[in-house]
């Protein structure tokens, strides 16, 4: 029931000529027939007269629309709608908070919907479906005021779907704001201890999949895994990354950012296009979640002997992080280690500067001997000095695009990370963002948990397995591995690891959270993941491996 997706159901159910009124013909609504009444008797006094355009909502409307019918992407079809209307300012931020709440709660709100009609939404016209949406969604999950909420989407419905329509719309609405959202879920969702994951799926509007899936990466609590679904409904926070040697957090701060709290190069942006900062403009800064920039410095702290010139981004595309890897390599890690520890976190000072027991081993290797408080070795991490060159790998051509504009020495190709046409063990440092469900990133593509199908992850899985195979060869012995998905599903994440390291015995696995002591609950180790309802960013998983 929870994982109806944007407007499928409704698709399949009826057609575009369904009539669109309750069973009984309770309010007299046609479903957009006759847009000009009821479609019935005459006398019954004046038309209503024709509403008023409100720009913001049929906005938002269109591109739930485009959502649906096109598969359009939300957060890349948004901006072409704002600048083509000429929204901006509070117009703007309502119309995408409209648009974006209404498809991360769908899910809910077609059961709310089935609650107080007599149809269920799948039998709905779909473009009054999607009306009714964004009408609950303003009712639930905002504060605009019922008869608001109510009148707005009636006017939409009137102007967009018909005047039969729009009674019917009406009628529905009218009941749904009988209930705070609060109020509703115990009627529509499944019993929490009957079907705990049912309930969770309707209660947070995700799919039963993906809540299982959640669910099994947290170990199972039921509380943690509704702290994770609540989350992924929350507007994430714009974060910048001010790329080393090119721009500085400083100049973002003076732009109206705020320092960010655990990378030493984030900045958090509260309000305003971060298109109209100049950094950003001109590509020294982008926009970069804050895990993405962690994940990305980890590989560069991870200490190697000899030379440390070559680097390889085998899954380059969009940028972002092979951004971050090229002004590294060129510039160095210009924030320094001594930066690390005024963020705070784990480890403190004493996992940078390194504790007496805790220096043995080779200069420039990682730390063997001295033992943490838990009893494992403990490696330091180290500023990467600058001077290396980077390689970043991207199959398809739009992307790679990207991926040279976000860059300025990476020499960018376009070919296949699995099909590699570079000699093996060369690489000092290799990155390998592996192609994978997203599902650590919900929250920036609230259409995303109604596409995605389980049946892609055989598919998926054999792919980075493969890729990570590939850059297991293509370091060199002593280089290092990132391996790294935007999804916390078991199966993509420590299950490809554990399966390609059982094939081979020449692969040590780093704790890669000593090379991020900033950061503050990133699990028992070895391998580090991040999460939106404990360190506000997305859900990225690293395992860092060192070739033998």
């Amino acid at each position: 029931m929870g994982d109806r997706g944007s407007g499928a159901g409704a698709q399949r159910g009826g057609g575009r000529g369904s009539s669109g009124h309750p069973r009984g013909g309770q309010t007299g609504a046609q479903g957009g027939r006759d847009r000009h009444g009821s479609g019935g008797g005459r006398g019954r006094g004046p038309r209503p007269p024709r509403p008023v355009r409100d720009e913001a909502r049929n906005v938002a409307y269109d591109l739930l629309r485009a959502v649906d019918e096109r598969d359009a992407y939300a957060n890349l079809l948004m901006p072409a709608l704002l600048r083509e209307r000429r929204l901006s300012g509070r117009d703007a931020g309502l119309a995408t908070e409209l648009a974006y709440g209404t498809l991360r709660g769908l899910g809910t709100y077609d059961e709310v919907i089935a609650a107080c009609s007599d149809r269920a939404p799948e039998d709905l016209d779909p473009p009054l479906l999607d009306a009714i949406r964004l009408g609950v969604h303003q009712l639930l999950k905002t504060r605009v005021p019922p008869h608001a909420a109510v009148g707005t989407t009636v006017d939409l419905v009137r102007l967009r779907v018909g005047t039969g329509a729009s009674k019917y719309a009406n009628a529905v609405l009218r009941k749904v704001s009988t209930r705070s959202l609060e109020q509703w879920i115990p009627i529509v969702a499944p019993d929490p201890v009957e079907d705990p994951v049912g309930h969770l799926a309707v209660a947070h509007s995700h799919p039963r999949w993906i809540v299982t899936a959640l669910r099994d990466a947290v170990g199972g609590d039921f509380d943690e895994t509704a702290a994770l679904l609540a989350a992924d409904n929350e507007r994430p926070r714009v974060t910048l990354v001010a790329r080393p040697g090119r721009a500085s957090v400083e100049e973002l701060l003076a732009s109206g950012a705020q320092r960010g709290d655990h990378s030493p190069y984030a900045a958090y942006l509260r309000e305003g296009d971060p298109g109209s900062i100049l950094a950003v403009a001109e590509a020294r800064a982008a926009v970069q979640d804050e895990a993405s920039q962690l994940v990305a410095l980890a590989l560069t702290r991870v200490p190697v002997a000899g030379g440390d010139t070559r680097w390889l981004d085998l899954c380059a595309g969009p940028g972002g992080k092979a951004g971050l890897l090229d002004a590294i390599a060129v510039h160095g890690d210009q924030a320094g280690l001594a930066d690390v520890a005024a963020l705070g976190g784990r480890g403190g000072q004493a996992a940078l500067s390194g504790a007496p027991e805790e220096r043995s081993g080779a200069p420039g290797l990682p730390e063997a001997a001295g033992a943490s408080p838990e009893g494992r070795a403990r490696s330091r991490p180290s500023a990467f000095p600058g001077g290396a060159h980077l390689l970043a790998v991207e199959l398809q051509y739009h992307r790679a695009r990207l991926v040279r504009q976000a860059t300025r020495e990476a020499a960018v190709v376009t070919a296949d990370g699995t099909l590699p046409a570079w000699r093996p063990g060369v690489f000092d440092r290799v990155m390998v963002d592996a192609p994978c469900t997203g599902l650590g990133a919900l929250r920036r593509r609230p259409e995303a948990r109604w596409r995605r199908d389980p049946r892609s992850l055989p598919d998926l899985g054999r792919l980075q397995r493969d890729l990570l195979s590939s850059a297991l060869e293509a370091a060199r012995p002593g280089g290092v591995v990132a391996y790294v998905t935007c999804s916390p599903h078991l199966a993509e994440t420590v299950t490809v690891v554990d399966d390609v390291l059982r094939r081979r015995d020449d692969v040590e696995v780093l704790d890669a959270r000593d090379y991020l002591p900033e950061v503050e609950g990133l699990g028992a180790g070895p391998h580090v993941q991040f999460w939106p309802h404990r360190h506000g960013t997305d859900a990225m998983f690293l395992a860092l491996l060192r070739r033998r």
